[in-house]
């Protein structure tokens, strides 16, 4: 595995590399002095240290020598989606990628998720684990408000709307399950690590 570690002003180091989930979870167990939270996106984990603790040059020494652990172990639990598969884009998508609606639909309800990441929106979360033929462009033209709930793919990832907002994915369908509460502790129902999978209800 190659790795490669970035200076990010004082207090973080930048983690390049492809097991992202894998690796937080192997950094999670090891407990590191200083170590003060772990962000993680598509191909990087952000480390913020205490610098009154650790250093960028004693923390970069230690990030080396963390191996990438099985992701799939994790106390995030699962979450199951209910999504009415009637959305804009399902029909398009569909004939895209060669299928039918009602394979399509097996498809993405087949798939077994993990939240990678967040962003874009609180509550955003990048669910990885979708069928390769699922793998489709985003829109040309983004629609300027895609209602929350909305159920989308876009690239490699799956996502829930967690917000009323402009967005360029594609629309499968929509689930009342709220991904994002301000109300819940924590608001956040997706956060990294997250298993989720979809099941189809009908409308």
């Amino acid at each position: 595995m190659t790795v490669r570690l970035l200076p990010c002003g004082r207090r973080a180091v930048l983690v390049e590399l492809d097991d992202v989930l894998g690796f937080q979870a192997a950094l999670s167990r090891l407990d590191l002095d200083g170590v003060e939270e772990l962000v993680p996106a598509a191909r990087t984990l952000l480390v913020r240290f205490d610098p009154s603790v650790t250093d960028a040059g004693r923390l970069g020494a230690a990030l080396q020598r963390v191996s990438p652990v099985d992701s799939a172990v994790t106390d995030a639990g699962e979450v199951v989606i209910p999504v009415v598969y009637d959305g804009e884009d399902l029909a398009d998508v569909a004939a895209e990628t060669g299928v039918s609606v009602a394979s399509l639909i097996e498809r993405h309800t087949a798939g077994s998720y993990v939240s990678a990441f967040c962003g874009f929106a609180p509550g955003f979360a990048y669910l990885t684990g979708s069928d390769p033929a699922l793998h489709v462009s985003r829109r040309s033209s983004p629609r300027t408000r895609i209602p929350a709930g909305s159920v989308a793919i876009a690239g490699e990832y799956s996502a829930v709307y967690p917000s009323a907002s402009p967005g360029g994915w594609r629309l499968l369908g929509r689930t009342d399950v709220p991904v994002w509460d301000v109300e819940r502790d924590p608001p956040n129902l997706l956060p990294p690590g997250t298993r989720v999978r979809f099941s189809a209800v009908p409308s």
